[in-house]
């Protein structure tokens, strides 16, 4: 286990980054754990652990932060940050129109945000696709028919912050802004192990 950005975001990169997945997991600062490690709660429960794994998410360290960001929606203009999910587990995925595996697992997230938003999940997508053309994004939401927010970063300033290399990446964090896990590829994000390890990462009903 371990982890993963700009005009690096092409599709040359994509491709590279999804043959070789372990290595774009190198390129992201952030420490993951190793099955069997100890220290804190995740070390302490093997079975925990293992849920990452089946899930194929590489899970972090202890105490990991993401960069904050302020992102226009779309299709609104409004604006929305970071820390107005709080409250919730984050499923951050970046991603762009021209990306084939975005593509393919988009479906997969709409199924997830609609089974768990009344509980406390919240699926994010932002867009990393060169000036936010609305020509393009507006007709590939529609065809996807998403219903989670969608975020532009049309400088890929916020994918840098987070240093995205490959495309589609996705990162899981916790109520409170704990980033807990990464996933670089395509994933079956409303899957029976996916939704086996997104369970124990819920907030906890009020």
């Amino acid at each position: 286990m371990r982890p993963a950005f700009g005009k690096a975001i092409d599709k040359v990169t994509v491709r590279a980054g999804l043959a070789v997945t372990a290595l774009a997991l190198v390129l992201w600062a952030l420490p993951a754990r190793r099955a069997g490690e100890d220290g804190g709660h995740h070390g302490d429960h093997p079975a925990h652990l293992d849920a990452f794994e089946k899930a194929g998410v590489t899970e972090l360290k202890e105490g990991q932060r993401g960069p904050g960001f302020r992102l226009r929606t779309f299709p609104g203009d409004g604006q929305v940050s970071l820390e107005a999910f709080r409250d919730k587990l984050v499923v951050l995925n970046f991603w762009a129109t021209w990306c084939t595996p975005c593509t393919v697992e988009m479906p997969t997230l709409e199924a997830l945000s609609q089974a768990y938003r009344e509980r406390g999940l919240v699926v994010i997508g932002v867009s990393v696709d060169r000036g936010a053309p609305r020509g393009l994004l507006a007709p590939y939401l529609d065809h996807q028919r998403l219903t989670f927010p969608i975020l532009l970063d049309p400088d890929l300033a916020t994918s840098k912050a987070w240093r995205v290399t490959s495309l589609p990446a996705t990162f899981l964090v916790k109520p409170g802004g704990e980033v807990v896990g990464m996933a670089i590829g395509a994933r079956e994000w409303n899957g029976a192990e996916m939704r086996a390890l997104l369970e124990t990462l819920l907030p906890a009903p009020r």
